[in-house]
């Protein structure tokens, strides 16, 4: 591995500092946040301006804000990204973390599609696929997803919905699945008991884009000879890491 260039890391470092606050800066600011010499930050600063990755604020002298170089990149990075391929990564590193099964799954109608998974390496694992499809409604990610809908839009997709059974635990009661997802929101994260599967509990948390829109959730789902309410936690606070994670990699900057 090759070595770091100080005025390349310099540089960067200088150009992260606009992700944050209301994404404008000064020289004096630079200089103060970064621990750099006045000299350096100007000569970063107008190499920078030259090249368009940052401009000047018209009328105001010595601020500076993003440039027009900056938002191409961050434009062709966004046309690359890949929800299914990204979201296969991220599975790979959460099942690797905890050794279950983990899906990362999108929201269709009242349904949901796998289109990421990464199997536990336990003799005792899940039975799935990506692109299978099931009702959202039992699933954690599904609840998860239709919790993020608008009010309008959730009442509009569940409107003369039949919520179908897929166990004994699964919930069929329009108000009963209301509360859920209430609940859901308030805690960030969703749960699900074998409601899915007889033999089976899961927890899923919301995929966000550049945007903030949730598009995915990510779960990790546990055979019941392993789940507790101590691993339900754990899992919990994982999966929300890696939808943290999976969301960072699509541009959200919002924090998990």
């Amino acid at each position: 591995m090759g070595r770091l260039v100080p005025a390349v890391t310099r540089a960067l470092d200088i150009l992260e500092l606009f992700l944050e606050g209301d994404g404008t800066l000064s020289a004096p600011e630079v200089t103060r946040r970064l621990q750099l010499p006045r000299t350096t930050v100007h000569e970063l600063l107008t190499t920078l301006a030259a090249r368009s990755y940052l401009v000047q604020i018209p009328d105001q002298t010595g601020r500076y804000r993003l440039g027009v170089r900056a938002y191409q990149l961050g434009s062709r990075y966004a046309e690359q990204l890949d929800l299914a391929a990204e979201g296969q990564q991220v599975a790979r590193e959460v099942a690797e973390t905890c050794d279950e099964t983990v899906h990362v799954a999108v929201l269709e109608g009242t349904d949901v599609i796998y289109i990421a998974k990464v199997d536990s390496t336990h003799a005792v694992r899940m039975v799935s696929a990506a692109g299978r499809k099931l009702p959202a409604h039992c699933t954690s990610v599904g609840k998860m997803l239709l919790a993020s809908l608008p009010p309008a839009e959730l009442e509009s997709r569940l409107a003369g919905h039949e919520l179908v059974a897929m166990t004994q635990n699964s919930i069929t009661e329009p108000d009963a699945l209301l509360a859920a997802l209430a609940g859901i929101r308030e805690r960030g994260v969703a749960a699900e008991h074998r409601e899915s599967n007889p033999d089976v509990s899961c927890v899923a948390a919301p995929v966000r884009d550049s945007a903030g829109q949730v598009v995915a959730a990510l779960s990790i789902s546990v055979p019941m000879i392993r789940w507790s309410e101590q691993r339900e936690d754990e899992l919990a606070e994982l999966a929300a890491k890696g939808a943290g994670d999976l969301s960072e990699r699509l541009g959200h900057r919002g924090g998990r």
